[in-house]
């Protein structure tokens, strides 16, 4: 079901962005010919999203059940969340992975790493590294919806700076973190004949190369 439910239009009518009725002799060309090409590739986008949703569930169960009987073979009992694996064909040409990854956010004491942090770089004045001024600015800088990018935090805890107010920054930016969640990823990759690495099957629509690009 679509976030949007389109109403019953009748014949001789199209409906616009207000959900008013305007009738089709009223409406340009173009924007009749923009419609049908917008509407043409949100449909295919839609089925390919309930394709890969299905691959995804498939890919689940099927690896899951791969490993249950694995366990059954040794009469051993595999309980508690399941872990990160790969699975290969016979003939090594493919390679599937399953992986689990923390999903991570930020409580209120990030507000008290921010600060201890911006105080450390006041102190420092000119003596601050510009790349890690850098570095803070990336880290705090919120996207649209208000979220933390949480990759760019993480960076600053891989800092060596001696300074006892850094370190107590970066202990509070550690009591911050807490885990959300936990997402699971399946990627299938492919064994190239020039090199014999594997390359990762593109299942992200931004990711995708077209052909005329590659040409």
């Amino acid at each position: 079901m679509t976030a949007v439910q389109a109403q019953a239009v009748p014949d001789g009518y199209m409906e616009n962005a207000s959900g008013h009725l305007v009738p089709i002799d009223k409406v340009r060309d173009h924007d009749k010919l923009r419609h049908e090409t917008a509407s043409s590739l949100a449909a295919e986008a839609l089925d390919i999203e309930q394709r890969l949703i299905a691959f995804k569930r498939r890919a689940l169960r099927d690896i899951a059940d791969l490993v249950e009987i694995a366990a059954e073979r040794y009469d051993v009992q595999i309980g508690g969340d399941k872990g990160n694996l790969s699975i290969y064909t016979f003939d090594g040409r493919y390679r599937i992975e399953r992986a689990y990854a923390d999903q991570i956010r930020f409580t209120e004491e990030v507000e008290a790493a921010r600060q201890l942090i911006n105080q450390c770089i006041e102190r420092w004045s000119e003596g601050a590294d510009d790349r890690i001024r850098v570095l803070v600015d990336r880290a705090f800088r919120t996207d649209k919806r208000g979220n933390m990018r949480t990759n760019a935090i993480l960076d600053l805890l891989r800092l060596e700076i001696e300074d006892d107010e850094w370190q107590r920054a970066m202990t509070a930016l550690k009591d911050s973190i807490e885990v959300a969640g936990q997402a699971v990823y399946i990627r299938v990759y492919e064994r190239t004949d020039d090199d014999d690495q594997y390359r990762p099957v593109t299942l992200n629509l931004a990711a995708v190369a077209t052909a005329d690009r590659d040409t």
